[in-house]
């Protein structure tokens, strides 16, 4: 447990420290949590998945003892799953949630894939392909993309299969991505399922209330793992435009901060708000980590210089709770343990110099890394320069 930070009000100014420290809260990054798996992501909201082993590198830093194995048998056990969501991209989230987010995304979803392939589809009727889509599934049998869109193509012959594929997996047939595609150490293609055929339930219809229910429930969610924040961050996150009614809605129950630039922050009001003092770990991050994506105004734990690291697909380390460093795992010289032949490696690429102590504190989180990713065999930490 960690101190509040003093109280709430609308004058009230949160320091880009005072973000910080929030936000690692949330994200489970200033203490790793007890949760169990299933717990922590539903309460992250989903990670970011299109990478498949990335998400075992986010919830090691973020829990106490986990064991890789509970993801992959939340996976096959149909509790998890892989499916696009937030920003048309593929996330790892609960059954419950793509069941209950997945109709308020659905006009995000199709106009995203609109955006890129508008002109290769503008001679589809899309309530058709969707059809034909489910038609193609309906033994129940994953295909990949290229499977499915030669099922369907024959209907649109002059249309770019990779345009009929991108909008019948990502926005009007609602997927998941099957296992062995994201099991732990596994590799596997990309084979898609209805949500409906995978989970044996549709998704649920989104409510006719204009206050949108769904809405309020992902506002609600969005500041439990991400607050304060902006509305232009909740937009960040999920990819939906504002969410302005359900955020009406709900201001009533939620507390109101400003940053240093004089935007509005919301919360929601008993949230961890720790003192900025706290200290913060040393924590590695994967790839596409949504404790930086899941921002629009991102420098609170990433300076604007480094921003582009953050959609580049870059690891990164977190010291005193911002991104100091990249880093890879990968073969070297020298032996592991046992000192035979090569030791998969963590090697750490600083952004800024580092103390001797943040050095110290790098190296020992890295081992631990090294140590998890390798199973035990090798604790190589490189720190380059060294």
């Amino acid at each position: 447990m960690h101190p509040q930070a003093p109280g709430a009000g609308p004058g009230t100014v949160l320091d880009r420290r005072a973000l910080n420290r929030a936000t690692l809260a949330r994200q489970l990054l200033l203490d790793r949590a007890d949760l169990p798996v299933l717990d922590a992501v539903a309460h992250l909201g989903g990670l970011q998945a299109q990478e498949p082993q990335e998400p075992f590198t986010g919830l090691w830093s973020r829990l106490r003892g986990f064991a890789p194995e509970t993801l992959s048998g939340l996976l096959v056990e149909r509790r998890v799953v892989r499916t696009h969501l937030m920003r048309r991209t593929v996330h790892l989230v609960t059954a419950d949630d793509v069941l209950a987010w997945r109709a308020r995304h659905d006009a995000m979803l199709r106009q995203r894939v609109l955006g890129v392939y508008r002109r290769d589809l503008q001679d589809v009727d899309l309530d058709e392909l969707a059809a034909a889509g489910r038609q193609a599934l309906a033994d129940g049998e994953p295909r990949t993309m290229a499977e499915l869109t030669r099922a369907v193509g024959d209907r649109w012959p002059a249309t770019a299969p990779r345009a009929l594929g991108e909008m019948l997996i990502a926005g009007v047939v609602p997927m998941v991505q099957v296992p062995p595609r994201g099991l732990w150490r596994t590799k596997g293609g990309v084979r898609n399922l209805p949500v409906a055929t995978w989970l044996g339930r549709d998704i649920d219809p989104l409510p006719t209330d204009p206050a949108d229910p769904v809405g309020q429930a992902l506002v609600r969610r969005f500041l439990a793992a991400y607050g304060p924040a902006a509305t232009a961050d909740l937009r960040a996150w999920s990819g939906v435009a504002g969410l302005p009614a359900a955020v009406a809605a709900v201001r009533g129950e939620l507390v109101a901060f400003r940053d240093e630039r004089g935007r509005e922050l919301l919360d929601l009001p008993d949230a961890p708000r720790p003192d900025p003092g706290v200290p913060a770990p040393v924590r590695f991050l994967p790839a596409f980590d949504n404790a930086i994506l899941g921002y629009h105004d991102r420098t609170r734990i990433i300076d604007d210089a480094h921003r582009h690291l953050s959609v580049d697909g870059a690891r990164v380390v977190l010291v005193d709770g911002r991104v100091a460093a990249t880093w890879t795992m990968s073969k070297d010289g020298g032996g592991g343990k046992g000192g035979k032949g090569d030791a998969d490696t963590v090697s750490v690429t600083p952004l800024r110099r580092f103390s001797r102590s943040e050095q110290t504190a790098v190296t020992e989180e890295g081992q631990a890394l090294a140590a998890f990713l390798s199973d035990g065999e090798s604790d190589r930490v490189r720190v380059v320069p060294d």
